[in-house]
């Protein structure tokens, strides 16, 4: 893996080449960040399998991966934006490479047949990763930015759209931190679901946290919620060793869900957008931990 450090923390993050064997087609390969440790109290991210599963399936993933939904294909956008092409069909999943589609029931163990590659810059206290993908008509030059300053983790995405058809974009970052059982996190802007929440409860003082006699096993549970998209997103988050991390996201959201599970706690916040062809866009999610 490749290291970023200082007196404080700990980053890896995922070779795109050393480390295929952890990599799949649903989370994008540059700037993975697989762990996070404190040299004080030791690794401070998590997993669906976490600590049991060491060497997880690349589906479920560990850390703080991030996934680009859209995958492009020939004659995506001219139909739902959520519909899947036919098996078989060459897909171009965002930051991963090529992908032939499968069924539905299939999506979690769904093989990369080409990975992109990657040219990479690195410092002691950042990376860069860079890396042209084209199928069809499609065609996008992506870069991907990690930064260490002193207790904060800077997570920067741009993309380019070298094509000729717009990109209908849908991204979330989905990190993993440890299960608390109790309060789980707090957002800036109001957030509601429905009473029928099978694990979670939104307390009078505004933290999502577990619902009084549910279930945690390996399934977890999920939960959409709603809100008033407004100013760009800050998430906060109980966490049992460093007490406190903060998400600071450069957008509003357009969906977010929260997932847990026995092991970790993680919120998903989709980014939406339209690049048009020859635009680009940059966004970024930054941690204080």
């Amino acid at each position: 893996m490749l290291t970023l450090s200082n007196d404080q923390l700990v980053i890896s993050i995922l070779d795109p080449v050393q480390d295929q064997d952890r990599l799949g087609s649903r989370f994008c390969v540059g700037g993975y960040v697989y762990e996070v440790a404190d040299r004080r109290s030791g690794v401070i991210t998590s997993g669906p399998g976490y600590p049991d599963e060491p060497y997880p399936p690349v589906f479920d993933g560990a850390g703080l991966p991030e996934a680009f939904t859209s995958r492009l294909w020939p004659g995506y956008g001219k139909v739902g934006l959520h519909t899947l092409p036919d098996v078989g069909t060459r897909m171009l999943v965002i930051g991963v490479g090529l992908v032939d589609a499968v069924a539905p029931e299939r999506a979690r163990v769904m093989p990369v047949q080409e990975f992109c590659p990657w040219t990479i810059t690195r410092s002691p206290t950042s990376i860069r990763m860079t890396t042209g993908q084209q199928l069809a008509g499609w065609a996008v030059e992506l870069t991907r930015d990690v930064v260490l300053i002193n207790r904060t983790l800077i997570s920067e995405t741009t993309l380019r759209n070298t094509g000729q058809e717009a990109i209908h974009l849908r991204w979330f970052p989905h990190p993993f931190f440890p299960n608390t059982f109790g309060e789980f996190c707090k957002f800036n802007l109001p957030v509601s679901w429905p009473d029928t929440s099978v694990g979670y409860v939104l307390q009078k003082n505004g933290w999502v946290a577990m619902k009084p006699g549910s279930t945690w096993d390996r399934v977890g549970n999920f939960q959409e919620m709603t809100f008033t998209p407004g100013e760009r997103l800050v998430t906060f988050l109980r966490h049992p060793t460093l007490g406190l991390v903060t998400a600071t996201y450069s957008y509003t959201p357009a969906y977010m869900p929260v997932w847990g599970n026995e092991h970790t706690f993680s919120f998903e916040a989709y980014l939406a957008e339209t690049i048009a062809a020859g635009s680009e866009s940059t966004w970024s999610v930054t941690y204080d931990l």
